[in-house]
């Protein structure tokens, strides 16, 4: 009946009101739910097709984890250290030579006036 309205491809809203997650408080689940339900999933998914075993089948099983952390050091090596208070010398120097310029040429514009 009504083929030219195309009410199939409206079945799935009949009797349903609102947005698509809009649900019963008392009939329904929530979201974070629905998607840790398809994380399990999907987790089992990739487990099984890496060949990997079920954890809940080996409750005694750890975690491997391959990594190996090691300590660095802080600070700069020896050349970024001298390189570094170079650069600060120079940058003192040319400060207390301006320094200097700028009371030369004060002292001396004070004395024209």
């Amino acid at each position: 009946a009504y083929p030219e309205r195309k009410l199939r491809d409206w079945a799935h809203m009949l009797g349903f009101r609102g947005h698509f997650s809009t649900k019963s408080r008392a009939y329904s689940t929530t979201l974070g739910a629905l998607r840790q339900v398809r994380a399990d999933y999907r987790a089992a998914e990739q487990r099984a097709a890496l060949g990997l075993p079920d954890p809940d089948d080996h409750p005694e099983a750890t975690t491997l984890t391959l990594a190996h952390w090691a300590y660095a050091g802080n600070g700069h090596t020896p050349g970024e250290s001298w390189l570094a208070a170079n650069i600060h010398r120079d940058i003192q120097h040319n400060r207390e030579t301006a320094r200097e310029h700028r009371a030369e040429l004060e002292a001396f514009e004070g004395e024209e006036r």
